[in-house]
């Protein structure tokens, strides 16, 4: 780094490296914002057929999360629009003879 630089951002601070930090930081976030922007200027072809779509048909192709299991837990879960993850019901036996 040109000695100027450093000694420009010694006189802005006692932290040099928490600036530097916060500099790169700052840069990264300009950067992803750019290339957002871009990109929503430049859609992805596969991006702009799921808009012509609609959302509602896009999601009609995902397959149904009946079958779905929290891998910590081994239980079945379903996604509630307003809940979020949630245990799936399962069924209970007639009987305490049957199984699952």
């Amino acid at each position: 780094m040109p000695q100027e630089i450093v000694e420009e951002i010694d006189r802005m601070t006692n932290n040099r490296s928490r600036f530097i930090l916060d500099a790169v930081r700052h840069e990264l976030d300009r950067q992803r914002r750019e290339e957002l922007r871009l990109s929503l200027r430049n859609p992805h072809a596969e991006a702009s057929q799921v808009a012509e779509w609609g959302l509602g048909e896009w999601c009609a192709g995902l397959p149904d999360d009946s079958d779905l299991l929290d891998p910590a837990s081994g239980r079945p879960v379903r996604w509630q629009p307003d809940e979020g993850w949630s245990s799936a019901p399962t069924s209970i036996p007639d009987s305490p003879d049957e199984e699952n």
